[in-house]
């Protein structure tokens, strides 16, 4: 099961994205979102300042 953000929770500060080593990491409107290309190596988890990102 891949990562996912919490819209509610996100913030939109863009700082996860540079973190994912397979780039699926993308702004979707005023969010962000994991998609399938997600690996499930959870490197972006501790990057949230906000703690949006959990599996």
């Amino acid at each position: 099961m891949s990562y996912k953000i919490d819209s509610k929770a996100c913030v939109s500060c863009g700082v996860c994205v540079p973190t994912c080593p397979v780039e699926a990491i993308a702004q979707s409107g005023d969010t962000y979102v994991i998609d399938s290309k997600c690996v499930d190596c959870g490197v972006c988890v501790p990057s949230c300042p906000v703690n949006a990102i959990s599996n």
